[in-house]
């Protein structure tokens, strides 16, 4: 596939990609890989990243692998640190993430999961947008993409710790983007819905706009290439977070009340 670019913004020769042995982060590094590319590939699971590695590297990337458990942030912090060292980092995608709703007794989700979920869904790619940021901005250029969820803009009663720590990074995007963007540094932020992935599977219930990863890589690449600030999709879930924020709030309150946990 080809990728046009920005031409105001080189295009990316040393991409990382946390999270890039699930769906998303898959079909990413297959999107990015190519002649000319480096490729970073993180994920907790070696051998499942060296599968991945090795198709990107059919497609004439070079490509290395590091498994590492996000809860650890300070080791991945120094991690993304030694990644950048070693040869500079241009384009640098957080797609490492976890979901958890509600099992059936639970009225409230289990402390330790909803500590968890923090770690990894916001405070260790905060932390590793922070890291690299800087380095990029001394550069005076490059680009982060942070990968939240539509599920940051509602209050899931049933998913508090997944879609909490998906608003913290969403709010964090933002911020970082308006504090580096003078130094020629972009951010992105990407709030998708339901994304047909292995993990996603494993959550019952209906999934309304079920989108495939390659087309969700695909739309991600194109935003980070225009300067997009935020993306969104597919577009009903732009609908429904203005819906949302009109409401009046005891309807709001009433109508997530009513909302369940998904089942299989």
């Amino acid at each position: 596939m080809s990728i046009s670019h920005d031409p105001d913004m080189p295009p990316p020769r040393h991409i990382l990609i946390t999270g890039a042995s699930g769906g998303l982060g898959t079909a990413l590094a297959r999107h990015y890989a190519g002649a000319g590319r480096t490729l970073s590939l993180w994920a907790r699971d070696p051998a499942l990243l060296e599968i991945v590695a090795a198709a990107t590297r059919e497609r004439g990337a070079k490509a290395h692998i590091r498994a590492l458990d996000l809860t650890d942030t300070a080791a991945a912090i120094a991690a993304i640190e030694a990644e950048d060292s070693a040869a500079p980092i241009d384009l640098a995608i957080f797609a490492a993430g976890l979901g958890d709703i509600l099992t059936p007794g639970e009225s409230v989700e289990d402390p330790a999961r909803v500590a968890r979920l923090g770690l990894v869904n916001f405070v260790a790619p905060s932390a590793m947008a922070a890291a690299v940021a800087g380095r990029m901005a001394e550069r005076g250029q490059g680009c982060i993409v942070l990968v939240g969820s539509a599920a940051a803009f509602h209050p899931l009663p049933f998913a508090a710790a997944y879609a909490g720590s998906k608003a913290g990074l969403a709010r964090f995007a933002d911020a970082l983007r308006i504090g580096v963007a003078r130094r020629g540094v972009h951010v992105l932020l990407v709030s998708p819905g339901f994304i047909d992935t292995a993990a996603g599977r494993r959550t019952g219930g209906p999934k309304p706009f079920l989108m495939q990863p390659d087309a969700v890589a695909a739309r991600i690449a194109r935003a980070a290439e225009r300067r997009q600030a935020h993306l969104v999709l597919p577009w009903p879930f732009r609908l429904l977070r203005w819906i949302e924020l009109v409401l009046p709030g005891r309807l709001r309150d009433r109508l997530l009340r009513g909302l369940t946990p998904p089942t299989a």
